[in-house]
């Protein structure tokens, strides 16, 4: 059981599914468009049926009218016409006629017994020579649709003609239809919903392999991939994006792996010669200047493992930019404080470090890791050029950009080893040959403080013809 907000809640209670979710909300908008369909439909058969009411009142006053609504036994004629014109169902209207003031008529009675109203509305449409339609109803509260349409003669108003159809029957039509919509829109949506549950069900099942495939992958085995329909949909797209994303966990757990077997080498070689030093001496009784020896021997061994420990630190906060403090950075200090360190490098060697050029420029980002990205830059470039050589600095804009170059004049690079040299602990051949000192750290603690800052850190060379470093980074 897990406890929220101070109350146990059974893992029973956790939230739907997907397919569930899916379904709920396929049936929520289908119950909204059926609903809406609904109310429309019965809306368009109400007008329907009101205008096909109006439509025969106006035909019957037509027909009364156009017969001269004969008075007296006369009358009768004019509904035996009627009959015959409309039909069967004329028994089930009402006609009378009526005088200018809304009287009937003593000697043209009403058809049936049932008197219709006679509002103010009909009586005042009726001066203007204008019909009205209306509903009202009888003394029994009967719903009746009545038309009042006035006989004009010379512009005069000389009587009026009122018909009447009862909605008894269109009301009976009408709640026929509402029951067969009740009835109608829970059974669609029911076969709707089921319908859509089994769609929704076999549209996800790709996605439950992918989960299981998911979850059989671990860090122990990275190289199973998750399998594509080939559909070229969604779901392919997302496999495609699963399977780049174990490409490269599987690349940097490899290097992860790759990295600690070499830091436990490097790590290794200075404790292991740090113990043999510290068992000769303590084999026999040495003398103090004998003792010295070999207290040196250990310092220059202990010094060797807390560089390598710095190394190693300094690579791990520059490959998750823990190093990165933003500020505005001179690019004309750095490059000089960089040249005046290369110079003292150089001392002894008989190795030239010069500056060919150098523009104002300024970029963000932290003063003391740039600063320790070029001088490993150009602490390499002295390391591994003979004496003799030279070194050659150069910096200034570019495109919306800042570059630094070092230059040197050493043994360069092969070009199948020119990546390989920013891999940590990578040290070639004839770097190890050249300063049997280093631990292959600096190029790689280069490139992640240059990547940090949001620049890139390239390097063209040519066996035997020297390399060059280059710095790029984002203008301030």
């Amino acid at each position: 059981r897990i406890r929220l907000a101070g109350r146990a809640v059974s893992p029973r209670a956790k939230a739907l599914g997907l397919r569930a979710r899916l379904t709920l909300w396929y049936g929520g908008v289908l119950l909204a468009i059926l609903l809406v369909f609904g109310a429309l439909s019965y809306a368009a058969l109400r007008w329907t049926l009101q205008s096909d009411v109006d439509s025969t009142l106006l035909v019957v006053a037509q027909v009364v009218r156009d017969t001269g609504y004969p008075r007296g036994s006369a009358l009768t004629d004019s509904e035996a016409r009627l009959r015959a014109l409309l039909g069967p169902d004329f028994f089930d209207r009402f006609l009378r006629l009526l005088d200018p003031e809304g009287v009937t008529d003593p000697e043209t009675p009403a058809a049936g017994s049932r008197v219709l109203p006679f509002s103010v509305e009909a009586r005042a449409n009726a001066r203007r020579g204008l019909p009205t339609f209306e509903t009202v109803r009888t003394e029994s509260g009967e719903p009746v649709r009545v038309l009042t349409m006035p006989v004009m003669r010379n512009g005069r108003l000389v009587n009026l003609i009122q018909v009447g159809i009862p909605l008894r029957r269109t009301h009976e039509a009408l709640n026929q239809y509402l029951r067969t919509l009740l009835a109608l829109i829970p059974l669609g949506l029911g076969l709707a919903t089921a319908g859509g549950a089994l769609v929704a069900r076999r549209a996800l099942s790709p996605v439950g392999a992918m989960s299981r495939t998911a979850r059989r992958i671990t860090a122990a085995d990275l190289t199973e991939r998750i399998p594509a329909r080939g559909a070229g949909d969604e779901l392919d797209h997302l496999a495609e994006t699963l399977n780049a994303m174990l490409v490269r966990l599987e690349a940097a757990f490899v290097q992860v792996r790759r990295f600690a077997a070499d830091a436990a080498h490097e790590l290794r070689t200075p404790l292991t010669a740090l113990r043999g030093e510290l068992e000769v001496g303590l084999r026999s009784d040495r003398s103090p200047e004998e003792y010295r020896r070999v207290l040196r021997s250990v310092l220059e061994s202990v010094e060797r493992l807390v560089r390598l420990a710095e190394d190693l630190l300094v690579l791990s906060r520059a490959s998750s930019g823990g190093l990165v403090r933003s500020g505005p950075v001179d690019l004309e200090t750095l490059v000089l404080g960089a040249l005046d360190a290369g110079a003292r490098l150089a001392q002894g060697r008989g190795v030239t470090v010069r500056l060919v050029a150098v523009a104002p420029a300024v970029v963000s980002g932290d003063a003391v890791a740039l600063e320790r990205a070029l001088l490993n830059l150009v602490d390499n470039a002295v390391r591994y050029t003979p004496a003799g050589g030279r070194v050659e600095l150069s910096a200034g804009p570019a495109d919306g950009w800042v570059e630094i170059s070092v230059q040197d004049s050493g043994p360069g690079i092969l070009p199948a080893d020119v990546e390989r040299a920013f891999e940590p602990f990578v040290r070639l051949e004839a770097g190890r040959a050249k300063a049997p000192e280093g631990t292959g750290l600096g190029l790689a603690i280069a490139r992640s403080i240059v990547e940090a800052h949001g620049g890139t850190l390239t390097l063209e060379s040519t066996a035997e013809a020297g390399s060059r470093f280059t710095i790029r980074l984002p203008r301030s």
